[in-house]
């Protein structure tokens, strides 16, 4: 078991493995609460936001006004051309602006991947359910021990990696 030197909490083992962890007492910290909104850069923002209301549930909060409409170069600068949706806390924005063709890459700096929390295993099994009826690909769900969770990956239009995660 691993401890944190200067408060002897336990810590998980991703801690004690591969990062180190900071603890200096002489070092600010900004206390920040959850996550407030995320933005993503998108090809097609009406592909998109189907993807994004149609399968996981997300409402449309804002939505760009057409060009023609006087108010959209006004709103352009905040909105892009895309919209912003809302599911519980979570504020995602979509942002049309990405070359038609392009690809999303995890491998370069930037975004990773999302994960969205599912309540049990058997909703991820749901989930496999209505991804295999909708033709939408997806990976195995996957046990992660060391983390306490199962995690069902699957691609959005842009090939951005969304997680589904379950408590195990």
């Amino acid at each position: 078991m691993s401890r944190n030197r200067r408060t002897g909490a336990v810590l998980p083992f991703w801690n004690r493995t591969a990062w180190r962890v900071y603890t200096s007492t002489d070092m600010a910290q900004i206390a920040t609460g959850g996550i407030h909104h995320l933005r993503l850069t998108v090809t097609d923002v009406e592909r998109s936001k189907e993807f994004y209301t149609g399968l996981l549930g997300f409402d449309i909060a804002v939505d760009s006004p057409p060009e023609d409409d006087p108010a959209a170069k006004e709103t352009y600068p905040v909105l892009w051309g895309g919209c912003v949706m809302v599911r519980g806390d979570l504020l995602m924005g979509l942002r049309p602006v990405a070359p038609k063709g392009d690809r999303f890459d995890e491998d370069r700096v930037g975004l990773d991947h999302l994960s969205f929390n599912v309540s049990s295993k058997d909703e991820l099994d749901e989930a496999v359910k209505l991804f295999d009826a909708r033709g939408i690909e997806h990976g195995p769900i996957k046990p992660l021990a060391g983390f306490g969770i199962y995690v069902l990956p699957f691609r959005d239009p842009d090939n951005i990696q969304v997680e589904l995660t379950a408590p195990m």
